[in-house]
Formats: structure tokens, sequence, C-alpha cells
């Protein structure tokens, strides 16, 4: 009946990944080939806005990668793939403001963002104790050392709930200050707050997912300590 389940979850968890990746992949897509009336792209968006907000001294940069834009905190850049950097679309300049988003929570020191960068060498050391925990664990007959690889997964779960608002409260910004600054028309910023909303969802996946391998684990490992 566990194993039965146990598939029955990771079916689940592949729907809902699936479905967050379309969504956003379809929303970026169709915003991507929508040109803004003023014609800038998402690099100028960017430096609009960092300006105007007292951040000079953050660098925009291009990179490359699809879908690979970031706000760097600790290099103070934002980093915008090829497309996103020099296209002038809807969908280029929202992406850039989000990044933006991250640049001023950055220096108002936003509370969640904070606790996020805390996080990171953790969740980095426990993305790869953790599956090596349970591998050994199964190897070895060792539930123990199981225990301490779903602690490990507990502790991304952590970290991914931490990001949920520090991404939805980037979007929030970016849509504050195109409104602002009149970078886009209503039109254009509805356009921008679905492909954004779209973007949030994958986190809301991502979250789902890891409940789901905890629960699968959990069912999977926890009837032998019975």
């Amino acid at each position: 009946m566990e194993i039965t389940i146990s598939y029955l979850l990771i079916i689940i968890s592949l729907v809902i990944t699936l479905a967050a990746q379309l969504f956003v992949s379809s929303s970026y897509s169709k915003y991507t080939k929508v040109v803004n009336r003023k014609r800038i792209s998402g690099a100028e968006a960017a430096r609009i806005i960092l300006d105007r907000n007292g951040l000079k001294d953050v660098k925009v940069r291009r990179i490359n990668g699809y879908l690979s834009d970031h706000y760097n905190p600790s290099t103070k850049t934002i980093n915008l793939s090829y497309v996103n950097y020099e296209n002038d679309s809807v969908g280029a300049v929202a992406v850039a403001c989000h990044e933006c988003g991250h640049a001023i929570q950055d220096k108002v020191g936003y509370t969640f963002m904070r606790i996020r960068a805390a996080l990171v060498p953790l969740v980095n050391f426990s993305s790869y104790a953790g599956y090596f925990a349970i591998l050994l664990g199964c190897i070895f007959n060792s539930l123990n050392l199981i225990w301490i690889g779903i602690f490990a997964e507990i502790i991304i779960l952590l970290f991914q709930i931490i990001t949920l608002p520090v991404e939805i409260d980037a979007s929030k910004r970016a849509i504050k200050e195109l409104e602002k600054y009149d970078l886009l028309d209503n039109n254009e910023i509805s356009g921008g707050k679905t492909m954004l909303t779209a973007a949030a969802l994958t986190y809301v996946a991502s979250v789902a997912t890891t409940i789901i391998q905890i629960l699968r684990l959990i069912l999977l490992f926890g009837r032998d300590e019975r």
C-alpha cells in the first residue's frame, strides 16, 4: 500500500512541476514577443529603476542562459540573460525590474532576504549531504542515516518557504516601480503581472514537490520504525 501511494506522490510531484514550468514558459514566450511602447530594453529599464532608487553602484550585466536572470547581492549586480538584456519586450522589462526589486530589498535590508542569504551555505550543504545520507542509509540499512537525509530535506523546504515572500515582494516592488516611472502602460503592466505571477508559481511548485518528497520518504522508511 505504501509503495502504491509513493508512486502516486511521484506522479503528483511531476505533474505539479511540469504544469508550473509550462505556465512560466508559455507566459514568458508570449510577453517576450510583445514590444513595449517606449521601446526600452530590459537593461535600460533596470538602469532607470536602479538610478532612481539610489543604486548607481549596482551594475547591470549580460549573461548567458535561458531565464538565468538573477541579482547577486555579494557583487551588487543585476545579471540578465541575453534576451532580457537586449530585448525591448514587455517580458524583458518585467524580468529586469523584478531583479531590481531584489536589489531594493538588499538596500532596505528586507528581513526574509537576509534570512535566506544566511541559510544559503547550510542549504548548499544539505542539498548534497541529504541525498548522500539517504543513499548510504539504504545501502547499509541505517535508519538513522535516512532520517538525517530527511532532516536535510526539511532544511531545504524551510529555505524554499522563506524564498516565497522574497520573490513575491520583489515582483510587487517591480510593478510599483514600473507604474511609478511609467515604463509600461496599463495593458503592458497587466502582461508583466501575469508573467511574474507565473514565475512565482514555480517557487510554489518547488515547495509543494519538496513537501511531497518528504512525505514519500517518511512513508517509505517510517514504517521501518514500527
